[in-house]
């Protein structure tokens, strides 16, 4: 009776994980080609995890649990989580790469360099808001291309600063947020805090990095660096959509959210990036909500 009662267990788990495996693909086709909202797919491998959580008790299972505890269901559940997630990162990155196809015409190839840093720094390249614009590239090369560029910008002042200047839709925003809660820049300097120039962001990279660690962050081995300070060239505060604020409480992050702000740079706590839109559009656009040391982060899917 037990053995009989074992291999309708069996039967029913195999039949099991054959449902969830066409379940997962078809909610991760619908995902990727009918813009159904990654929330289902997600609780998809939440019923995965909970069913491998059941598993990971030594009681016997009954026939009619959803789950076997057998190694080898185990096995075939943790096989389908892994490819589900996998799938779902590479429909997070079609997405992300699709929204920033207008405003970056050439994706920089894998493990280049350039891609590195559009990992670390590409969430902006995502805003097409009206008035907003952004560089075609991802490194100025020199002053004098940095220059051009923020000569094309139409700029707005961050009320109640020295100096801090922004793309004027972002200004607004950030107005707006700040005149709902206070929201103080890291320091009264806003040449440093917002809008920078080439030459402050070598000065800053001087401070803190050299060639050596510009060629490791090259080779893939140092990527630490780029949550401390951008390399010559590549910073957010370049194209006038970043700025460096003294955020404490979880009132000011809800503000800034609702006004298109957000922490984009996986530790870079004070850094800001102005991106429009809402946390449920993030989503949408393939980005990844990460909570690291408390801090919540909305990164890139690369």
């Amino acid at each position: 009776m037990k053995k009989r009662l074992w291999q309708i267990a069996a039967y029913r788990t195999r039949k099991l994980v054959g449902v969830i495996t066409i379940f997962t693909f078809i909610v991760i086709y619908l995902v990727g080609f009918h813009g159904i909202n990654t929330t289902k797919a997600n609780d998809n491998i939440q019923r995965l995890e909970n069913c491998l959580s059941e598993n990971s008790s030594d009681k016997k299972l009954g026939a009619n649990s959803p789950c076997n505890n057998s190694h080898q269901q185990k096995q075939k559940i943790q096989s389908i989580s892994t490819t589900s997630n996998s799938l779902l990162n590479f429909i997070a990155q079609k997405r992300f790469f699709r929204a920033i196809s207008e405003n970056l015409p050439t994706i920089p190839q894998p493990n280049s360099l350039e891609y590195i840093l559009l990992r670390s720094y590409g969430a902006a390249h995502v805003n097409s808001q009206p008035g907003i614009k952004l560089p075609q590239k991802v490194i100025f090369a020199n002053e004098q291309e940095t220059k051009e560029f923020q000569a094309t910008l139409t700029m707005g002042k961050v009320n109640g600063t020295r100096n801090c200047y922004l793309q004027k839709p972002a200004a607004d925003a950030l107005n707006k947020a700040r005149s709902q809660i206070r929201i103080p820049l890291m320091s009264s300097n806003g040449n440093v805090n917002c809008t920078r120039s080439f030459a402050k962001t070598v000065k800053l990279w001087r401070k803190y990095a050299n060639n050596r660690t510009l060629e490791k962050v090259r080779q893939g081995k140092e990527t630490r660096i780029l949550g401390v300070v951008a390399p010559p060239g590549t910073s957010q505060h370049l194209w006038g959509l970043a700025v460096d604020l003294r955020v404490r409480t979880q009132a000011q992050i809800r503000v800034l959210n609702q006004n298109g702000w957000y922490r984009t740079v996986k530790n870079d706590t004070p850094h800001w990036t102005y991106i429009g839109y809402s946390p449920k559009q993030l989503e949408d656009l393939g980005f990844k909500d990460k909570v690291i040391k408390g801090i919540r982060y909305w990164l890139t899917p690369l």
